[in-house]
């Protein structure tokens, strides 16, 4: 993935994240932020919590300059259960071999209430889909890829489905990139217009999609403090109900 981010359509696609993930996280607060995978972005430089922390499953590249704060399995993280305010995960799942389990522990590390950001590759775009006959012509000898050989493509509507059964709650989602996919700056640029045009009329076929989920805990309200009885209230006589009754007279009856 490194060199293809290096490729005119990998820069784009980089600017245009970059931008989605700093209007993402700017607004959310806590005190512990994770980024999962993909060094050449920083998720969270306008994410203002005080620990924030870099994490790959395998050493960074040569010629990258920022460095992971730990080495660590997506499956099995080294944080304790409910301590993360923020997972983001860049392409970290349809890189993972077992992106079921990523989730998973994800879930597992949040707070109630903590979020998830989540970007993906969208398969149901012009990238998805000439990444798609390119493998149908590479069966018959020829043919070239246009993006990157690795992990598999996750459709939107199937991660909203495992992500409800996780019980995260989707707070927002966003398509973006609709260029065709060409491999020059210079197509790229001249195709600028239909980045509105697919904004408006045709969201959903963008070439990469962003998610923002909640994490909820059913049943989970919060206590405050107990109510105090009244001393004054607590420690007033009680009136007779009726005095008149027989348990309580002295001598025989009177006449009325």
């Amino acid at each position: 993935m490194q060199q293809w981010f290096e490729t005119p359509p990998g820069r784009y696609l980089l600017a245009w994240e970059q931008a989605e993930f700093d209007r993402a996280v700017s607004d959310i607060f806590g005190y512990h932020a994770l980024q999962l995978g993909l060094p050449e972005l920083d998720t969270l430089q306008a994410n203002r919590m005080p620990h924030k922390w870099l994490a790959l499953s395998e050493p960074a590249p040569e010629g990258t300059s920022v460095k992971p704060a730990l080495l660590t399995e997506y499956g099995a993280l080294p944080f304790e259960e409910n301590s993360v305010d923020l997972v983001v995960l860049p392409h970290s799942l349809e890189l993972n071999l077992d992106p079921h389990t990523t989730l998973r522990e994800v879930g597992r590390v949040l707070v109630p209430e903590g979020k998830v950001v989540i970007c993906c590759l969208n398969p149901a775009s012009l990238w998805g889909l000439r990444q798609r006959r390119a493998h149908l012509y590479r069966r018959f000898g020829f043919g070239e890829l246009f993006l990157p050989d690795a992990g598999d493509f996750i459709g939107y509507r199937r991660l909203r489905d495992w992500l409800r059964l996780l019980s995260f709650e989707v707070e927002s989602s966003t398509f973006g990139c609709w260029r065709p996919a060409m491999s020059s700056d210079k197509w790229l640029d001249r195709c600028d217009w239909m980045d509105p045009l697919g904004q408006r009329w045709w969201p959903i076929f963008g070439a990469v999609y962003f998610m923002v989920a909640v994490k909820r805990v059913r049943g989970v309200r919060m206590i405050g403090p107990a109510w105090r009885t009244s001393k004054s209230i607590a420690t007033a006589p009680v009136p007779l109900a009726n005095r008149n009754h027989p348990a309580h007279r002295s001598g025989p009856d009177l006449p009325v």
